[in-house]
């Protein structure tokens, strides 16, 4: 194992975030010196569960958080400081299977059980904005199609820069950043990983891109829909799997349709088949469906799906296959948790797998203007609500993504969506006052 205090002495670092994500997507730390870090890596750092969205409650004991030192991270912008994920145990008890970290990492094992290696590539969406959030950072990105405009890039080229600077440093081979489809939006790519890797890359690009924002007094938000009539965040996924034995991409096949293999096709029925339930995963929070139901934006097209189909190199549906071994999921939004996001996939992928499902008839049409003519196919969720009742209804993707889990993320879920409920809208003053 990795000796994070000669990772400390080697590298000039002085202190480590100690990291996890809980069930919400939010990142917690605790700042660690490195004159203390020995301890931390053999006991964990302790924090009280409950301070965060987990289901655990103040009577519970310490929630350790034991880093997984060679998956740390060096911040490039602020090289004293490293940042590295952990591994949840309970003190005094075993690991607790609630924590997205791990529900993942148990997956991975399960594909590497039957033989394979699922590896992935995120396209994450954000807006720059004013600090205060409200409004977009640049007063001159006002174009109706502002999709890859140079002139808006340039000007936010200090902090697009710095970014892909950022992940040149660390290794990740950023290829692309681009304006995106709505002002004020951008989009960052680098290369694909294994799947936990990628979320552990996805995890620290978050905080990256949130901090280099800040640091040059803009806020960074990846919420799915933060202003309505502009195209939302997503979070496009693309997936292949590989064959650990041989090394070859087990969803590859020139000699099938597409260039999709047989094991490809049953991959992705697992999708199709579990996709209303991926919903509450892949679009988590209640804005989400303001992204995937959208009317037309500004720009003439949402970008987003709301009906299960899949196609070939077509962007109007749910997955696509853009070319050979591979597909992208279009289904998920910025506010997606990075490890529970590649768990669900893999938990849907494994279940169409073991049962050679059938992704079903492929449709190569434009979705968004004949959509209407596709009566055989599910629509997604309308809410946040309808998404959690159909993940709890599917019960061989809750088992596959574990008991524990699936009971606090559905009892925080739900409660989140009470919450919602609760509050009172200026809409409903303004068209319900005078009634």
């Amino acid at each position: 194992m990795a000796d994070l205090a000669q990772f400390a002495r080697d590298k000039g670092v002085k202190y480590f975030m100690i990291s996890y994500t809980d069930l919400f997507g939010g990142q917690r730390a605790k700042m660690v010196p490195a004159a203390a870090i020995a301890d931390m890596q053999a006991d964990g750092a302790g924090f009280a569960g409950f301070a965060t969205w987990l289901d655990l409650t103040p009577a519970h004991p310490d929630m350790l958080a034991v880093p997984d030192a060679p998956a740390a991270i060096q911040l490039p912008w602020k090289p004293e400081v490293a940042w590295v994920p952990a591994t949840c145990v309970m003190a005094g008890g075993g690991p607790l299977d609630q924590m997205p970290r791990q529900v993942l990492s148990r997956l991975v094992d399960e594909a590497a059980a039957m033989g394979l290696e699922v590896k992935t590539g995120v396209e994450p969406e954000f807006f720059l904005l004013t600090p205060e959030g409200k409004a977009i950072s640049d007063a001159a990105d006002t174009a109706s199609k502002p999709c890859y405009d140079q002139q808006a890039v340039m000007r936010r080229y200090d902090v697009i820069a710095e970014i892909c600077d950022c992940m040149l440093d660390l290794g990740w081979e950023p290829y692309q950043a681009d304006h995106e489809d709505a002002n004020g939006q951008f989009e960052m790519n680098w290369k694909f990983d294994t799947a936990l890797a990628t979320a552990d890359k996805h995890s620290f690009f978050k905080f990256m891109v949130r901090s280099i924002a800040e640091k040059h007094g803009l806020r960074a938000t990846f919420m799915p829909k933060p202003i309505m009539g502009l195209t939302g965040n997503g979070c496009h996924a693309h997936i292949s799997v590989w064959d650990t034995a041989t090394g070859r991409n087990a969803f590859a096949d020139d000699g099938k349709d597409l260039g999709l293999s047989d094991e490809g096709r049953h991959f992705l029925g697992g999708i199709m088949q579990h996709a209303s339930a991926l919903a509450a995963i892949c679009n988590p929070t209640v804005n989400s469906y303001k992204r995937i139901n959208a009317p037309r934006t500004v720009s003439g097209a949402t970008w987003a799906p709301n009906t299960v189909t899949w196609t070939g190199n077509n962007r109007t549906h749910m997955v696509r296959v853009p070319g050979p071994g591979r597909f992208e999921l279009r289904l998920p939004d910025g506010a997606a948790n990075p490890y529970l996001l590649q768990a669900v996939i893999i938990a849907a992928g494994l279940s169409g797998l073991r049962s050679k499902a059938d992704p079903g008839p492929r449709h190569d049409i434009d979705m968004y203007a004949e959509g209407h003519k596709v009566t055989d196919a599910p629509k997604l969720p309308l809410n946040l609500l309808d998404a959690i009742r159909a993940y709890e209804a599917d019960a061989d993707l809750c088992a596959a993504m574990g008991e524990g889990f699936s009971a606090a993320y559905v009892k925080l879920k739900t409660q989140e969506w009470t919450s919602y409920c609760s509050h009172l809208s200026q809409w409903e003053r303004d068209n319900t006052l005078d009634i």
